[in-house]
């Protein structure tokens, strides 16, 4: 399975503080209604609405807080007690705003979006796309990879392909399907995602892959070293790099300030069929790590990124290559 980015990537669970109270599809549909007018407001005023679900989140629901909690203590063994509750608090408020910002994705104008979500180095990737080459881009839940998505199809000449987890909620994985298509967006499901490569081959297109989360149980493949834990690493656009030589760019995002982005385009791999086993896959994992340790606030905590541990005996990647062969030929 291809690495796909999940709702916070099932809002990364945000959806479950609204889904109790969506008992059929008539409150489903209700819920939908509501979050769509919650858009139409100005960003200043959601940005307070964002302030008071930060107390709702962190003081009173406590979403999620021992996952956090133990998430940053395994990974920043060095810090102290009191700094790593600030890393914490400083999540939950990035999260309840990006919540927010996700709300206001049904209705952002191109304008808005554009001044909120900078591109560094764009050009690189552009002058592929020029020639008619198709690239790969890496990515990972990590400040607002939803606008970052939006915005590449207004960025960039290709077709824009992000690849996506569907959501268990029908009605929800519609609406946000309809949202993140907004500006000229491809969306597909993980599973669709080497049919739609083999569809697309002929023009300049860009797939986007969120290669941050866990792996299933028995797709726990690979293994490395990732902020001091041994943790499962998703393989998909290592695999897909290989096969189709595409170059493999990393969107490295940086957080400016609440609601203002800047992505650069840094090139990781531009020969993918000269590396080495593993190497691109730990090429964009130390990538993350990098950022993360820089400002750790901006990542998923609340997802349960290390639910499983290494196995003895890691299969290699080259035993599984053989269905991606048969699908790309």
């Amino acid at each position: 399975m291809a690495d796909g980015f999940h709702c916070p990537f099932n809002f990364a669970g945000i959806t479950k503080l609204i889904n109790p109270f969506m008992i059929n599809k008539s409150l489903s549909f209700l819920g939908i209604f509501l979050l769509n007018a919650l858009s139409l407001l100005p960003l200043f005023l959601l940005y307070r609405l964002a302030d008071a679900f930060y107390v709702l989140i962190f003081y009173v629901v406590k979403y999620r807080r021992k996952v956090v909690n133990e998430n940053l203590y395994n990974a920043f063994p060095e810090k102290s007690a009191l700094e790593l509750k600030a890393i914490e608090k400083k999540y939950y408020k990035f999260l309840s705003s990006l919540f927010i910002e996700i709300i206001k994705m049904k209705s952002i104008s191109k304008k808005e979006l554009s001044k909120r979500v900078k591109f560094k180095n764009a050009d690189l990737v552009e002058a592929y796309l020029q020639n008619n080459e198709s690239v790969l881009f890496c990515s990972s839940h990590y400040g607002n990879y939803e606008w970052v998505c939006m915005a590449i199809g207004l960025n960039f000449s290709g077709q824009h392909y992000p690849i996506y987890k569907p959501l268990s909620s029908g009605s929800f994985d519609r609406w946000f399907l309809t949202m993140r298509s907004r500006f000229g967006n491809k969306m597909v499901a993980m599973r669709q995602t080497l049919r739609a490569i083999q569809a697309s081959k002929n023009s300049a297109s860009m797939f986007t892959f969120g290669s941050d989360q866990a792996p299933a149980k028995d797709e726990s493949i690979y293994w490395t070293h990732f902020l001091h834990q041994e943790t499962s690493v998703q393989l998909g656009i290592e695999k897909i790099a290989k096969k189709t030589n595409r170059p493999v760019f990393y969107l490295k995002i940086n957080y400016l300030k609440r609601g203002y982005y800047e992505v650069d385009c840094v090139p990781i791999c531009l020969h993918p069929n000269k590396t080495k086993e593993f190497e691109i896959t730990e090429m964009h994992t130390r990538v993350l790590e990098e950022m993360i340790e820089e400002e750790p606030a901006y990542w998923l905590w609340s997802h349960r990124r290390w639910k499983y541990k290494p196995q003895p005996k890691p299969v290699s990647l080259l035993e599984n290559e053989g269905g991606i062969s048969a699908s790309l030929a």
